[in-house]
């Protein structure tokens, strides 16, 4: 009989626990599931880093959140606001992130309150290391104890550094952040900061939502440096080879947004929107959004070229050719409208000279691999003028300064 029992105990056992790891696997779907429909188009916001560093303070956020809105920022499309490095100082004796009591006195959770409050999203960033870059705490070992604190905290959205890694396999080890995230109890864009070391692009997808794909951007258009650092060609270079990997739900990152700090020429600004926009990269702001000039908000606010980077299909451009300097991107765009990106990568004038009389510019994953057709013509409008420029009967013709470009739409 005593056998009978603890045989009927262990199968009502067995019987329990194989509901419970169902149940388990459904709530686990389900968590991956709301992970998964995240940044369906390209994430917007504000980042600190590029303006302040490590200046980061309760009252500089507050102030960058009514910005946005007061400036018009919100209602363009940007909506987070992301804390970079520099808020944290230590753990407590349970292990728990610290929040610089000398500029942010009064926590985290309220930042993030006032920053709802404003209809916006509130992010922060950290490190897969035992460091940040800038040497405060990391969340090598307390990946799951610090997304609980990012989730109480209300977080919208974390970018993940790769300073102090310490050897770590990078896959490995922002998947073990990515799980943490996915068992916290709240939706969290997850950003992927290992610079394109380990080629995030190819593992990221599922993982992260965004990845970046270089070392950190220069205020420059033109340039690279020996201790780190890029300008926005070499971006675009960089992107331009791995455009296949970039759709909705994961995006190559081509960097923060310098656009409004004063190291560019207003051509180079442009151009900086414009190929961020054609490659469905993240539009996250770096300047000091409270002291905008004209050209400045003119650029971040165009809302002809934030609907090419939002475009709900989520292609991104490829080079279709070179021609005596000049970069010709295109993109196609949900309503079957095509992106022409004409840039000028030569230091001296060029007239630009393009006949649209082809055959065909192809884009194979598209159902039938058409993406322009000469026997189809199209109007062409402006993006930054907002004009008309006839249609694709006729060639286009511009004189196109350094670094410029020409920015188009093809309407049906």
């Amino acid at each position: 009989m005593k056998s009978i029992i603890t045989f009927f105990l262990l199968f009502i056992g067995i019987c329990n626990f194989s509901l419970a790891q169902q149940e388990f696997g459904k709530q686990g779907q389900s968590v991956i599931s709301e992970f998964d429909k995240l940044a369906q188009t390209p994430p917007m916001g504000w980042n600190s880093w590029n303006k302040f560093g490590c200046n980061v303070s309760e009252k500089l956020i507050k102030e960058m959140a009514d910005a946005i809105v007061s400036s018009g920022m919100k209602d363009a499309g940007y909506e987070y606001v992301v804390i970079d490095d520099c808020w944290q100082t230590g753990r407590d004796e349970e292990g728990n992130i610290i929040v610089d009591k000398d500029h942010f006195p009064n926590g985290m959770k309220p930042v993030a309150d006032y920053v709802h409050s404003l209809g916006l999203k509130f992010g922060i960033y950290s490190c897969a290391g035992s460091k940040t870059c800038q040497g405060r705490p990391g969340s090598r070992g307390y990946q799951f104890q610090d997304t609980r604190q990012y989730a109480g905290w209300g977080v919208d959205y974390l970018k993940y550094d790769w300073c102090y890694n310490e050897g770590q396999d990078a896959k490995a080890a922002y998947k073990t952040m990515s799980d943490a995230l996915k068992a916290c109890g709240r939706p969290i864009v997850f950003s992927i900061c290992e610079w394109g070391e380990n080629k995030p692009w190819e593992w990221g997808k599922g993982i992260g939502h965004l990845w970046r794909i270089t070392a950190d951007i220069r205020d420059c258009y033109d340039c690279k440096f020996n201790w780190g650092g890029v300008g926005v060609l070499q971006i675009l270079d960089k992107a331009l080879t791995i455009n296949q990997y970039s759709g909705p739900g994961h995006w190559n990152d081509l960097e923060m947004l310098e656009i409004g700090n004063g190291g560019q020429t207003e051509n180079e600004y442009r151009s900086h929107f414009a190929i961020w926009s054609m490659m469905s990269a993240p539009l996250m702001a770096g300047n000091d959004i409270r002291n905008m000039d004209a050209l400045t908000k003119e650029i971040l606010l165009n809302k002809e070229a934030i609907a090419i980077n939002q475009d709900k299909l989520g292609k991104t451009a490829f080079r279709f050719v070179t021609l005596n300097g000049i970069d010709i991107l295109v993109k196609a765009l949900s309503d079957g409208d095509v992106a022409f990106l004409f840039i000028n990568r030569n230091n001296f004038n060029i007239d630009l000279d393009y006949n649209w009389n082809f055959d065909t510019v192809y884009d194979e994953s598209l159902e039938n691999g058409s993406l322009y057709m000469k026997r189809i013509p199209r109007k062409i409008k402006n993006i930054w003028t907002q004009q008309e420029m006839g249609t694709t009967d006729t060639p286009l013709k511009k004189v196109l300064e350094p670094h410029e470009s020409l920015f188009v739409r093809l309407r049906k």
